[in-house]
């Protein structure tokens, strides 16, 4: 993706990081506070599973051009969610045929488009792409095939067209060429022909980041992108959101460590028990009673990281990743132990 393509997707983008942050902070630190310039909103969207209710959000504003941090304790609704405002999930709140015009239902817009009764592939379509707690790779597809599946508008998986190469051949050398360049963004271009299934975690992160921006998305949604990450490629993926950033996508995302959440993120929203008890710059919510009761506990005043992770060296940290996995393949242990996943 091309900073000319990024520019052209958000003509209305404020590229001042500092002038952006200078609005936000005229913004009340309330639940629910209206954004200058919102680029999803979700109006009463609940999600019950029997007698529990895992999800109640009456409004939420997401702002345009911003890093949103969405942080809470486990169980708080975080991935349900992004499972609902995605389409993976359908809201208890969803309107109904029998419904009447009085009744209160779900509802989200997202660039001014409601997405309310739309399917997963079709708020993809619209600009709205997430990745997930546990990464979603096809292993035994190579990393390059892998990213060439992320695109959109591809002639050639229609049956009939498929027969006949030319009709898809130029739009899949493109499709090719785009892949090979965020590849080579995010150094995994290395890896291309090797299977995804051979990667290290922090790698499969990467991988999944990069076939999100295949299609060009105004907003990307991580959900957890440092878990289960070796923390010496923790600044290279805090890089990548924070270029995403830069070139004009919009970036919300899900995080346990509040140092990274407080180096990244320009905005604030935590979730308890399913609502939104607090919003705000990170320097400040972090410090908001509601906060500290619901998620930060004791150590509400320290700094929760070490500085010096933020310096490390991509490439070393990649050779130290393979050395580890190398070893333990040639003392016959499994090259990876598998990360325990936190469904919210």
């Amino acid at each position: 993706m091309t900073d000319t393509t990024s520019v052209q997707q958000a003509d209305d983008y404020d590229y001042d990081r500092s002038a952006l942050r200078a609005k936000l902070a005229r913004v009340s630190q309330e639940p629910g506070s209206a954004k200058p310039q919102p680029i999803l909103t979700v109006d009463r969207i609940v999600r019950r599973f029997g007698g529990m209710t895992a999800v109640d959000v009456d409004h939420l504003e997401v702002q345009r051009g911003a890093i949103t941090a969405l942080i809470g304790p486990n169980g708080a609704g975080k991935t349900t969610f992004f499972n609902l405002i995605t389409g993976f999930d359908r809201p208890t709140s969803a309107k109904s045929r029998f419904a009447s015009a009085g009744d209160q239902y779900a509802r989200w817009t997202f660039q001014g488009r409601a997405l309310g009764s739309t399917s997963a592939y079709r708020v993809a379509q619209a600009g709205m792409v997430r990745t997930f707690q546990l990464t979603k790779a096809l292993s035994r597809m190579t990393v390059l095939d892998n990213m060439m599946l992320g695109a959109q508008d591809q002639p050639g998986e229609r049956m009939l067209a498929a027969l006949f190469r030319p009709t898809w051949g130029r739009r899949e050398q493109q499709i090719r060429t785009k892949a090979e360049e965020l590849l080579a963004r995010f150094k995994l271009d290395g890896k291309k022909d090797d299977y995804a299934g051979s990667l290290s975690g922090g790698q499969r992160k990467l991988l999944e980041m990069a076939r999100a921006l295949m299609s060009d998305p105004a907003m990307i949604m991580l959900d957890e992108p440092m878990a289960g990450v070796n923390p010496a490629l923790t600044q290279s993926l805090l890089g990548h959101i924070e270029s995403l950033r830069d070139q004009g996508t919009t970036v919300l995302f899900v995080e346990h460590d509040m140092h990274m959440v407080r180096h990244i993120s320009d905005w604030v929203v935590v979730m308890a028990e399913g609502r939104i008890v607090a919003e705000g710059p990170p320097a400040s919510v972090m410090r908001h009673q509601a906060v500290v009761d619901a998620y930060l506990g004791s150590h509400h005043d320290q700094d929760l990281g070490d500085d010096a992770v933020l310096e490390e060296d991509f490439e070393q940290a990649v050779a130290v990743e393979d050395a580890a996995r190398a070893e333990q393949a040639e003392t016959g242990e499994a090259a990876e132990a598998p990360s325990a996943g936190r469904e919210d």
